[in-house]
């Protein structure tokens, strides 16, 4: 029986890898989503909330003077006095909120706009303070922020990613900045360039081949 039948053990585990579920395909979300996608702009190196979009008045008046608090015992560099923002802010829409001189279109949409005002680090350092800032962890190794959004939006199409990062940096966290950790790995997302390249050269390598014609790969498959 098992020289008759001995073939035929490579159809069920065939039939098993058939029916399983792609983890590229379209995926519906575990509930309804209020959002449809999710777009976050992350500039390292940055503008700072106090020289952007949060006035600083008490900072503004104590401006060169030391620090009003005791120097902790450890400190990652030195310190200097207080210093205040450059720029000068100007109060906008209905919800008069102040916006500075940088950004002067911005200014016009604050009434459509949600400032958070209350987020603060604990790490001094880039690296953990980066991590921290995608992951929710300095330390351990958690889902980034676009692999959850993946996990509950879903995806619409099977053959473009759900969760993309253009031109994302190797260093301060690399790779955990953007990935999936415990997550299923088609969660992670798929990088679009580097650091080093300028955003409107950034592109997905190995998509087309310039030596063969569409026709004759086609025949190849086929």
């Amino acid at each position: 029986m098992l020289q008759r039948t001995a073939l035929g053990f490579g159809s069920v585990a065939l039939t098993s890898m058939l029916h399983a579920e792609n983890p590229l395909a379209a995926r519906r979300p575990h509930f309804k989503p209020r959002a449809k996608r999710v777009i976050f702009l992350f500039m390292k190196g940055g503008p700072a909330h106090m020289d952007t979009f949060e006035y600083k008045p008490l900072l503004q008046r104590d401006h060169g003077k030391p620090l009003p608090f005791a120097k902790p015992k450890v400190t990652f560099a030195a310190t200097g006095n207080l210093l205040a923002s450059p720029w000068k802010f100007k109060t906008y829409g209905q919800c008069g909120h102040q916006v500075s001189e940088l950004f002067p279109n911005v200014a016009q949409h604050v009434d459509d706009i949600c400032f958070l005002h209350g987020a603060h680090g604990t790490n001094p350092a880039h690296g953990g303070a980066l991590l921290k800032l995608h992951t929710g962890a300095d330390n351990f190794v958690r889902p980034s922020m676009g692999a959850w959004v993946s996990y509950g939006l879903g995806t619409e199409n099977a053959n473009l990613p759900a969760f993309v990062t253009i031109c994302p940096t190797l260093a301060h966290g690399g790779l955990n900045n953007w990935g999936s950790a415990f997550l299923p790995a088609h969660y992670a997302g798929t990088p679009i360039g580097n650091a080093s390249v300028k955003a409107k050269d950034a592109k997905v390598h190995h998509i087309k081949n310039p030596k063969w014609t569409p026709g004759q790969q086609r025949a190849q498959l086929d």
